[in-house]
């Protein structure tokens, strides 16, 4: 099981940039299974909206922390040439335990099955040491297009 940090591994990994990658560090990752940090400061734009008066991390937010995760594990089996993973499921999905502005969340994903291009992952996002949310996904590699 390798150990890494580099945010130029994440990024030579997955297209996601700032504001919009939900992944500050690898933890731990081997062929079937990742471990990845994300610290929420609190500056983020979806806390003055989501709520006001009592500031949640959308869970939508923890599922897409999940998928980015995922997706630089599978980052071992794509071409970036070729394609990108893309989510095409997303089930099962249980919300625990908010995760609050300053928390810092651990998000682990384990490779379940693979069909061709077709990866089944299940993601647990975690904070404080409580699960967070739960949930399974599926991606495929969808192919560049140029624009």
């Amino acid at each position: 099981m390798s150990t890494t940090s580099s945010l130029a591994e994440i990024h030579a990994a997955i297209p996601h940039r700032s504001p919009f990658l939900l992944v500050d560090e690898i933890v731990e990752q081997d062929d079937e299974h990742i471990v990845c940090r994300k610290t929420f400061s609190g500056d983020e734009f979806w806390y003055q909206g989501h709520y006001p008066q009592f500031p949640l991390t959308p869970g939508v937010l923890l599922c897409e922390a999940g998928m980015q995760t995922g997706a630089i594990l599978l980052s071992r089996f794509t071409d970036p040439d070729a394609g990108v993973p893309v989510a095409t499921r997303l089930s099962d999905v249980r919300f625990k335990n908010p995760v609050l502005p300053g928390d810092t969340i651990e998000i682990a994903v384990d490779l379940t099955e693979r069909l061709a291009d077709t990866f089944f992952l299940a993601a647990k996002v975690s904070a404080k040491g409580k699960v967070a949310a739960r949930f399974s996904f599926a991606c495929t590699v969808a192919a560049l297009e140029s624009r």
